[in-house]
């Protein structure tokens, strides 16, 4: 099923991404640049040639150390009192105002992204207005497959077409939760935001944004039509 947008259908539940939607990850990039002895900018910079090619944040940890073991380095990180993960100075200014004006309009509200098991305790600790929050790794499942968006819109408990997913990823957030037949919302924020490209796939999104400061209002137009 792919998005019509001769036919509107009204928004019952919104779910949002995590990592550069609601969360701000460039301390978090940061951190790791400094924990790995390498420039901030030199680091940011090499993430951005990587994602424009096609590779990971992974990838740019294995540049800087090769043979790099995630796991190894967090229980190294964590040792030494190195914080990893994000807390409430690295929550986008414009996310709690925007979850609770959905919440205000009688909407499902949903956070759900690719986040490691220890992002569930991060993210309750912020104490946001969401009616559920989705770690993949809790669920075991992951963005871009299609069980992931089937288990967002069966949580809310409305059609797939009347679920609007918000995030900042053409290839994880916007093309996957369109074919899976739900509404999209682009965010262009972020690497991934700026980086990636895709014409066709944008046209098919309700709303493009370069905030989240005013989805509330778009969405009640939206749903007033």
């Amino acid at each position: 099923m792919t998005h019509d947008p001769q036919a509107p259908r009204p928004i019952e539940a919104v779910f949002f991404d995590i990592g550069e939607t609601l969360i701000n990850e460039g301390e978090i990039y940061g951190r790791w640049a400094d924990w790995l002895g390498v420039p901030r900018h030199t680091f940011l910079a090499k993430l951005g040639a990587l994602l424009a090619t096609g590779g990971t944040h992974l990838d740019l940890l294995e540049y800087f150390r090769p043979g790099f073991d995630l796991a190894e380095e967090e229980r190294r990180r964590a040792e030494a009192g190195v914080p990893n993960g994000f807390g409430p100075d690295d929550l986008y200014p414009d996310a709690r105002a925007c979850l609770s004006g959905l919440r205000d309009q009688g909407l499902y509200v949903g956070i759900a992204g690719n986040q490691p098991v220890e992002a569930a305790a991060q993210m309750a600790a912020l104490g946001l207005d969401a009616d559920v929050v989705g770690i993949s790794d809790v669920w075991g499942v992951q963005k871009p497959s299609p069980e992931f968006f089937e288990r967002c819109a069966r949580l809310a408990d409305v059609p797939p077409g009347r679920v609007l997913y918000v995030g900042d990823r053409i290839d994880n957030d916007v093309r996957p939760a369109l074919a899976f037949g739900m509404q999209a919302a682009f965010l262009r924020r972020g690497p991934w935001g700026h980086i990636q490209q895709d014409d066709e796939a944008l046209s098919r999104c309700l709303f493009v944004l370069d905030d989240l400061t005013g989805l509330p209002k778009l969405v009640a137009e939206h749903n007033a039509a």
